[in-house]
């Protein structure tokens, strides 16, 4: 099939690769910055400055647009793509956006006469060569059927995907599979600082790590990538311990706080994040850890 992607970040340009280094589809590169596009081509993109050039290149198909763009941009490059794409065109967001939003999107997409298909995309920098993990939704399942095949390719060789419903459903399940995450890293990075600040010192926690990840009941990858950082740098030296948060935690929260489901774990692990944003003297060996985590899972910068 053919297809544009729009945005090629860190997780944008591994899902271009992918398409385009596939025989099974042609991927066009849309970015704001032609560099980035440049790179796509290398991977057997078609390129696309303009929108214009966009739509050109699907040569009269059916437009499919794939956006990986940060979530206070969408709306603007929505409206922007729906002045140039023809009605009847496909758009998809890829990203990390609220699933309320994407609730509204959908309607407003559909009255004027486009297919929207929400896509939560997880993988990180890993998902070029594992797979990556993709939960769906759209109002009309046509249209999921018709990103399908791209669906297929991005998931190879060790990833998954779902179509969970209508519109927002995709990205209500990754928004929590985020918030999850944030639970997950914190109590991993908590363990972690008890042993460094423990009653044994000099434990080698890189080797902790090592063996957790042999069929002990907290191996998984988050774990791995615990491993993986402080090999590397076991005192964690040179990060500051900011630790940024996206959103998707904060999304959780209120629509917990909106159903009355209690979330003390994932609320403290986001309260963390905050405090880390707001104090310095909340940052710890624990953040650095959350940091260095972020950082080698979704390549997010370790704010040195």
């Amino acid at each position: 099939m053919k297809i544009a992607i729009h945005g090629l970040g860190r997780m944008g340009m591994q899902i271009a690769r992918k398409l385009a280094e596939s025989p099974e589809h042609t991927a066009i590169a849309h970015n704001r910055s032609t560099d980035k596009i440049d790179e796509a081509v290398g991977y057997g993109a078609v390129r696309a400055v303009s929108k214009q050039e966009v739509l050109a290149a699907f040569e009269g198909d059916r437009a499919v647009v794939w956006l990986m763009l940060p979530a206070e941009i969408v709306d603007q490059q929505i409206d922007e793509w729906l002045a140039v794409l023809p009605a009847g065109s496909l758009l998809v967001d890829g990203g990390n956006s609220d699933y309320r939003l994407t609730k509204e999107r959908a309607v407003k997409l559909a009255q004027a006469g486009y297919g929207f298909v929400d896509v939560g995309t997880s993988g990180g920098v890993w998902g070029y060569q594992n797979g990556f993990s993709m939960m769906a939704g759209a109002d009309n399942p046509a249209d999921f059927q018709t990103v399908e095949p791209a669906l297929k390719t991005l998931a190879l060789p060790e990833g998954a995907y779902h179509y969970f419903g209508p519109a927002g459903a995709g990205h209500f399940v990754k928004m929590t599979h985020n918030a999850i995450e944030y639970g997950m890293m914190e109590s991993l990075a908590e363990g972690y600082q008890v042993l460094k600040n423990g009653p044994y010192q000099g434990l080698d926690l890189a080797a902790a790590g090592e063996v957790w990840q042999h069929h002990s009941v907290v191996t998984s990858w988050l774990n791995e990538l615990c491993q993986n950082a402080l090999t590397k740098n076991p005192e964690l030296e040179g990060i500051d311990g900011l630790v940024a948060e996206s959103g998707e935690a904060r999304w959780t929260l209120e629509t917990a706080k909106d159903l009355s489901l209690p979330m003390p774990a994932i609320q403290a692990s986001f309260d963390v994040r905050i405090a880390s944003q707001q104090n310095a003297d909340a940052r710890d060996f624990r953040t650095k850890l959350l940091a260095a985590m972020r950082n080698e899972f979704g390549g997010h910068e370790l704010n040195k």
